[in-house]
């Protein structure tokens, strides 16, 4: 890891850039006002990540080295967080990857996120995505070409290519919520948001918000 940061450099959770991806209030009421509602989305989501989390923490099959919960940082980002999964995978090139203890050749580090429910139409999923895998570039030296998002609803894998124009988004987006954080309020309501599948419904009462524009 770089380290000419300062130690109290401020980071913020990596698993909000994708509620701030999906509303920017809505990521406001959990992390600035600390408030919080489950609906059955969530639930099943929160199931889903403590099965991944509850297996043995590293297993190999094949040619590939399976980390779970392995903790991440970016001081670039401003970011910390736990991926789901990390999967190092044999490199075939030997410029590419790290090289790992009792192990031989290089090893490529591949995020593997899992969502309860199915490819959503936005970009909430992949954003959070891109930003572990800056991390786990600013942490190892490397450069990762993709990561892969499973989804529990339809139980396959979506490849996700980390090109420029995603890793801009996540860059603006993390810079936007810090921003946000510093200033300390939370936004208006969108109009753009699918209120109705929020948990977060409730509690942000977005009808009344928008009252007050």
């Amino acid at each position: 890891m770089s380290s000419w940061y300062p130690d109290d450099i401020l980071l913020l959770p990596l698993s909000g850039i994708q509620h701030f991806a999906y509303c920017p209030r809505q990521w406001a009421l959990i992390h600035l006002e600390r408030q919080w509602e489950d609906n059955l989305g969530t639930v099943e989501g929160k199931l889903l990540h403590e099965r991944v989390h509850s297996a043995l923490p590293t297993e190999t099959r094949g040619d590939v080295i399976i980390v779970r919960s392995l903790p991440l940082v970016s001081y670039e980002l401003r970011l910390y967080g736990v991926a789901d999964v990390v999967e190092f995978q044999l490199a075939s090139d030997v410029d590419t990857g790290i090289t790992l203890p009792r192990r031989k050749g290089r090893w490529l580090p591949i995020p593997v996120e899992y969502k309860r429910g199915r490819v959503k139409p936005d970009d909430r999923d992949e954003v959070q995505l891109c930003a572990q895998c800056i991390c786990l570039e600013e942490m190892f030296g490397i450069q990762i070409p993709q990561g892969m998002l499973f989804y529990g609803r339809t139980r396959r894998r979506v490849p996700i290519r980390m090109d420029q124009r995603l890793r801009k988004r996540v860059r603006e987006l993390a810079a936007e919520m810090h921003q946000l954080y510093e200033q300390g309020v939370t936004p208006e309501a969108p109009t753009h948001t699918n209120c109705d599948l929020c948990s977060m419904l409730d509690v942000c009462l977005p009808s009344v918000a928008r009252g007050r524009l």
